[in-house]
C-alpha cells in the first residue's frame, strides 16, 4: 500500500502570533486585516478560544468583535507567517525514513502532503510511528503543533487530517472510508462546496454514501461530463493524483483594498486603481514575466462583488499600458458605478506561462 500523510498546523497563524506574544496563551485571538475590530475587514484566522465563540475565517472583523467582546484583535503579518512556514517545510523534507527522502507537496503556509517510499514496508505501524516522529519534530523545531492525516491517497489523507484535529492523527483508508465518511454529507469531501451539495441534494444525494452509490452516467448528465464522474470518485473516496515536490508556478498576482469610507469620486477611483495596477506590476516584474491578461475586481456598497477582465493585444510590463487597460475597465462597470460606492478594488495580472509550461 502507498501511504500519503497530510500535515495541517493547527490555528496556524493564531499560532504564530501567541509564539511572539506568549501572554496570549489561552486568550481568544482574532486576526485579520489591520487589527480593528472598528475598521473594514476580514478574519483571517481564530484561534480554537475564539472559534468556541462563532468566529471563523471570513467573517468580517466588527461581526467577530460582536461575537466575541473580549477577544484580542491583530493586524495581519504575512512576513511573519512566511518565515514560520519555511521554517516548518524545511523540517518536513529533513524527515527521513532509512535511507528514503521524503516528497513534500506543499499546498500554503500551513499544510502539504508528505510521502516516503517504502513507508509501511517494514510492518503497518510505520505510518502512525512516522507521523507521530513527524508532529514531534516540528514542535520542536518551530513550537508550533501541528494534525497529520494518514491515508491510501491524498483524499483520504486530506480528509482524515480534520478527523485528528487538534494535535493528533487518524487514519483513512478504503477499508474503513465507508464506516467513517458514509454517512457524513456530501460537503465534508475535499472539492465539494455548499453549492455543489445543494445541487446534489437536489438529485437526491444527501450523503456521501449515496453519492457514492449513484449512477455515474446521470451525474455526468446533470453535472458535466467532467464534473460529474469526478463527484462519484470523491463520495468513494478515489484519488491517484500522486504527491508531487515541483514547485507551485504562479500564473497571476492580484493586490485589492478595502476602503474605510466608501469611493464615489470617479477620479479617486481611478487613482487608486492605477496605484494597484503598479502594485501588483512590482509583483510580476519580481517572476520576470509580463502580463497577458488585466483583471479588475469591484465590489459595491452594500456587498455585490463583480470582476471585468480583458486579454493584451501583446504581453507587456508597460507600466503605463496596464494601468490604462485597468481604469477602462472600470467603465464596463459604468451602469452600476453610477448607483453605488466602491468599498473594494483589487487588480490581478496574469502572465504569460513560464519556460516549459505550467
Amino acid at each position: 500500500m502507498t501511504w500519503v500523510l497530510h500535515v495541517d498546523l493547527d490555528q496556524f497563524v493564531a499560532a504564530v502570533e501567541v509564539l511572539r506574544r506568549p501572554e496570549l496563551a489561552g486568550l481568544p485571538v482574532v486576526v485579520g486585516g489591520r487589527g480593528d475590530p472598528t475598521e473594514r475587514g476580514v478574519v483571517s484566522t481564530a484561534s480554537y478560544e475564539a472559534r468556541a465563540f462563532g468566529v471563523g475565517s471570513g467573517m468580517p472583523l466588527r461581526v467577530a468583535a460582536r461575537k466575541c467582546p473580549d477577544a484580542v484583535f491583530l493586524p495581519v503579518d504575512a512576513a511573519a507567517y512566511d518565515a514560520a512556514s519555511v521554517q516548518v517545510m524545511e523540517t518536513l523534507r529533513g524527515l527521513r525514513w532509512g535511507d528514503a527522502d521524503p516528497v513534500v507537496e506543499v499546498l500554503g503556509w500551513d499544510e502539504a502532503f508528505v510521502a516516503v517510499p517504502g513507508l509501511g514496508d517494514r510492518g503497518p505501524g510505520d505510518p502512525q510511528a512516522y507521523a507521530d516522529r513527524l508532529r514531534a519534530e516540528v514542535l520542536a523545531a518551530t513550537r508550533l503543533h501541528c494534525s497529520v492525516g494518514i491515508g491510501d491517497n491524498k483524499l483520504r489523507a486530506k480528509i482524515a487530517t480534520d478527523l485528528g484535529k487538534p494535535r493528533g492523527t487518524f487514519t483513512l483508508t478504503e477499508q474503513n472510508w465507508f464506516e467513517v465518511m458514509g454517512d457524513r454529507p456530501t460537503d465534508a469531501l475535499w472539492g465539494i462546496g455548499r453549492k455543489t451539495a445543494a445541487k446534489l441534494a437536489a438529485l437526491g444525494l444527501e450523503t456521501v454514501a449515496q453519492l457514492a452509490a449513484a449512477d455515474a452516467g446521470m451525474l455526468a448528465a446533470e453535472l458535466g461530463p467532467t464534473m460529474g464522474p469526478w463527484y462519484h470518485r470523491l463520495g468513494r473516496g478515489v484519488d491517484t493524483s500522486p504527491v508531487d515536490a515541483t514547485a507551485w508556478v504562479p500564473r497571476a498576482h492580484g493586490r485589492e483594498t478595502t476602503f474605510q469610507t466608501d469611493l464615489e469620486d470617479r477620479g479617486r477611483i481611478e487613482a487608486e486603481v492605477r496605484a494597484l495596477t503598479r502594485r501588483v506590476l512590482a509583483d510580476i516584474d519580481a517572476e520576470g514575466r509580463p502580463a497577458a491578461r488585466v483583471a479588475l475586481k469591484v465590489r459595491f456598497r452594500p456587498f455585490t462583488t463583480l470582476t471585468r477582465s480583458r486579454t493584451l493585444p501583446a504581453a507587456t510590463n508597460d507600466a503605463a499600458v496596464l494601468e490604462e487597460t485597468a481604469v477602462e475597465l472600470l467603465d464596463r462597470f459604468e451602469a452600476m458605478a453610477a448607483e453605488r460606492p466602491v468599498r473594494l478594488l483589487g487588480v490581478r495580472l496574469e502572465m504569460v506561462p513560464p519556460e516549459g509550461g505550467y
